[in-house]
């Protein structure tokens, strides 16, 4: 399949194209990005530095993608953004390449939906199936598991986690951790309970649920610190969903957790 070129675009030399790609009026392609197959450029967009996005995303105008990182300790050092398949990248959204210092590499995940205006910086990890909402941003550092939710016109603290299916509601500021399936919501982020709705969307089974509660519970009025009732949560449980908020919570991390109230 052809690729489909507005004349008006500017591809710059060394620009990889695959087949199948259509690059809208006015975009700008720099010399060390990589399109694959079925990438759409609305229009208006500016891809650059070593930058890479997977097969049929789409991105909108007037988004600016693999630009440098907005962190002062950069000096120009050779980093990457990776973008995944089937992406929907929204009007004006921000991505930037990673830093030496983080690693030097920004990675993005498949079948996301970046709504207009957010930003994701430098050295960030999303996953899979992650939807941003409108001018939200994710900063520095932060790693967002699978099919999480971050509700509109939130700030994500730099090194802080989220974990898989977690929903954080709209408008609020998450500066520490926060575990796989939390619900997360007010001005100063507060673990309020679990995802239920997104648990049962997905189908989980009952048995899984319940499971879920259940140590949600104990992390909430268990005895010991925060990390000592964690480990003990798979003692009581053979729930897989359980065995991964242990390994969430038991993991490296550079922050501390949002705990249930």
């Amino acid at each position: 399949m052809a690729r489909d070129i507005h004349p008006s675009a500017v591809i710059e030399d060394g620009a990889e194209i695959a087949d199948g790609c259509v690059i809208g009026p006015f975009c700008v392609v720099g010399p060390k990005v990589r399109l694959h197959a079925g990438v759409v450029l609305k229009s208006h967009v500016v891809v650059t530095g070593d930058t890479q996005i997977g097969q049929d995303t789409v991105v909108f105008p007037f988004s600016s993608i693999g630009e440098i990182p907005q962190d002062l300790k950069f000096k120009g050092e050779e980093t990457k953004l990776v973008i995944g398949a089937r992406n929907r990248i929204r009007e004006h959204v921000t991505m930037n390449t990673g830093t030496h210092g983080g690693g030097g590499l920004t990675k993005v995940g498949d079948d996301g939906l970046f709504m207009a205006g957010c930003h994701v910086a430098h050295d960030a990890q999303i996953g899979d199936r992650v939807v941003i909402v409108n001018q939200t941003a994710i900063a520095g550092h932060c790693i967002v598991e699978d099919d999480v939710i971050i509700g509109g016109l939130c700030g994500i603290h730099q090194f802080v986690r989220i974990g898989r299916g977690a929903i954080i509601g709209a408008l609020s500021m998450v500066t520490n951790d926060v575990i796989p399936h939390g619900l997360v919501q007010g001005p100063r982020g507060e673990l309020d309970g679990l995802n239920l709705v997104g648990l049962k969307r997905k189908g989980v089974d009952r048995a899984d649920i319940t499971a879920l509660r259940v140590a949600f519970q104990t992390l909430r009025q268990g005895e010991g610190s925060f990390a000592e009732r964690a480990e003990r949560l798979t003692q009581d449980s053979d729930s897989a969903y359980v065995a991964d908020m242990v390994r969430f919570i038991t993991a490296a991390t550079d922050r501390h957790f949002l705990t249930p109230k």
